[in-house]
């Protein structure tokens, strides 16, 4: 069993760590804990010990663990460190080699890979101080994950959120067991978001996507060992970890993204792509003039992406899997979907308001196949992006296994 030792360090993000420790023991990752005074203002040691089911250790000075060079013990006993969340402090102390309590001891006396997760105010984190710190210890080899861009409990906004605990799973996944993954020596095209249609300079056509989905499966597919290329529309969404991203504003951007992508093992086409943009988008801002009607926009249809990628032929993708927002009766127009477009899987969603789906956190779907109709549970986006990606997965090995 692989074993990950934690150090949560100062900071409203420490209440994440609890989450982190629960998908890793869900994983089969035993887990130790060191917390330090400043991440203990935030958890307890209690509620660690209680989700690792091991002892939490905080004091360098612990006169039983020390007669046995605990923090030397601690430092070699586990496969990986992981420091999350990783504050401005603790990053600073690592670059420079200070050694004052347990966590900055054991970071210092390892001979393992360490992963840090940062998150500080995003003032802190583009400081050239913490910037150079962090060159310091990517330089030495120390692997990172985030920092994600978002509101932050001091009421800013930007980067220095920490990463989410499936991405840093993910992260973790990836160092402790790069011959293990599934995907590895696949390419897999994942687009992502809304697409923004321009109506003139300052206005636009768009949905409500907030692209969490997408870039959740394409981290999950990352973390399986697929090569990912993400083509994302307008999101306020950090970059996954390990994944190429393209970024476009509208529809046509995004198909001709696509399509310099290829080839592709997989394309999963979770973007909200507009349906319709305006035939002709005013070079100048429109004026609104009293007592004048609204102008009348003419809309025209936007290149079908999903349809696209799944025509037949020696560039398409061998698994190309599209996704259905509905607002009334789901797996009927979903199947039909999947019929008119010649898409192998769709996913269904239900996108009612009262679902809260529609850039929101959960999801709830059903997996349209050939062999059948799977209900998945109401489960977190990156948990349904988890599975999404266990069972492209096992596809792709199956299709190895036949040809």
């Amino acid at each position: 069993m692989s074993r990950v030792l934690l150090i949560v360090s100062g900071g409203i993000a420490a209440f994440k760590s609890l989450e982190l420790v629960r998908l890793l023991r869900r994983d089969g990752i035993a887990v130790t804990a060191v917390l330090t005074e400043g991440g203990a203002q935030f958890v307890t040691p209690l509620s660690l010990q209680a989700l690792t089911e091991d002892k939490v250790y905080s004091a360098l000075w612990s006169l039983t663990d020390e007669s046995e060079m605990g923090h030397i013990q601690l430092s070699r006993a586990a496969d990986l460190l992981v420091v999350a969340p990783a504050s401005a402090n603790m990053l600073a102390k690592m670059a420079a080699g200070v050694a004052d309590d347990l966590a900055s001891t054991v970071l210092l006396a390892t001979d393992k890979p360490v992963l840090v997760a940062p998150a500080m105010n995003v003032r802190m984190w583009t400081h050239p101080a913490t910037q150079a710190n962090m060159a310091t210890l990517r330089a030495r080899g120390v692997q990172a994950v985030g920092p994600e861009e978002g509101a932050m409990a001091c009421n800013e906004y930007g980067f220095g959120r920490l990463a989410e605990p499936p991405a840093i799973l993910a992260a973790i996944q990836a160092l402790l067991r790069p011959a293990a993954r599934p995907l590895a020596g696949r390419h897999v095209l994942v687009t992502s978001g809304p697409t923004h249609e321009p109506i003139d300079p300052v206005r636009y056509l768009a949905n409500r996507s907030s692209g969490r989905q997408g870039h959740a499966i394409a981290a999950a597919l990352s973390g399986l060992g697929a090569r990912v290329t993400l083509v994302s529309g307008p999101v306020a969404l950090a970059d996954p970890p390990g994944v190429t991203v393209r970024r476009v504003e509208t529809a046509e951007q995004m198909l001709a993204a696509c399509i310099a992508a290829l080839p592709t093992d997989v394309a999963v086409c979770a973007a909200a792509v507009a349906d319709w943009r305006v035939a002709a988008a005013s070079d100048a801002k429109l004026k609104k003039v009293p007592g004048a009607p609204p102008p009348a926009l003419a809309l025209v249809p936007n290149p079908d992406i999903l349809a696209t990628l799944a025509t037949a032929g020696p560039a398409r993708p061998r698994l190309v899997i599209g996704f259905a927002a509905e607002t009334d009766d789901m797996l009927q127009h979903a199947q039909a979907k999947r019929a008119r477009k010649g898409c192998d899987w769709i996913v269904a969603n239900d996108v009612r308001p009262e679902t809260g789906i529609m850039g929101g956190a959960l999801n709830e779907v059903h997996l349209l196949t050939a062999e059948g109709i799977e209900a998945w549970p109401r489960l977190p986006k990156s948990d349904v992006a988890a599975r999404l990606a266990l069972r492209i997965a096992e596809a792709m090995g199956a299709m190895e296994a036949l040809s």
